[in-house]
């Protein structure tokens, strides 16, 4: 099964690859991946983002920054069009670090977030495209059987009925994270 590209203005497709049917057998070893199994900052999941797209699909964008704000618990998080900050919701990383059960789920849950995140700035604006692509990227990389795959190819909000409950917000408090994204920074920001 090929996945379609969505339609894109004139002269933007060329720059998105060809998706690529996701392996039925296990994935190649991707050695970034085992950074999700211990406790880990956002720098270090979003590293293994970046690995993981690169790997898959052969494409990447550096310069990226994080904040944190008080978003309405249905939204994960956000990027706005031409940004270059991902915006992600706190209350509901706060509620999820609260109840999962291990590292492992708990990065997995961040790893799904800035991966759909990170797609939508590397080009990919359709929503359901985006679903489709994260869930192609962790099976790809990850493998069917791990947890970002399994939270990828579901409804977050199903799997963890908690997170409807997470504290509400209204966008208007962000907090920065710094050292974000350092790989593509650490030449000339220190």
């Amino acid at each position: 099964m090929r996945l379609p590209l969505s339609v894109d203005a004139p002269g933007t497709a060329a720059k998105r690859p060809t998706l690529r049917e996701a392996p039925a057998t296990s994935p190649p070893p991707f050695p970034p991946g085992r950074r999700l199994e211990a406790p880990a900052d956002y720098d270090r999941v979003f590293s293994v983002v970046r690995a993981a797209v690169r790997q898959a699909l052969g494409i990447e964008r550096p310069g990226l920054g994080l904040a944190l704000s008080d978003l309405p618990p249905g939204l994960g998080a956000y990027w706005q069009v031409t940004g270059n900050i991902i915006v992600m919701n706190e209350g509901l990383v706060r509620t999820m670090a609260t109840h999962a059960r291990s590292s492992l789920e708990f990065n997995s849950f961040v790893f799904v977030i800035l991966a759909h995140e990170y797609l939508h700035a590397l080009g990919y604006l359709d929503e359901a495209e985006v679903r489709r692509v994260t869930a192609l990227v962790t099976r790809t990389v990850l493998g069917a059987d791990h947890p970002a795959t399994t939270m990828a190819e579901g409804d977050l909000w199903r799997m963890f009925p908690f997170l409807a409950y997470a504290p509400p917000g209204t966008g208007r408090r962000f907090t920065l994270v710094r050292g974000f994204d350092r790989a593509s920074t650490d030449t000339y920001i220190r």
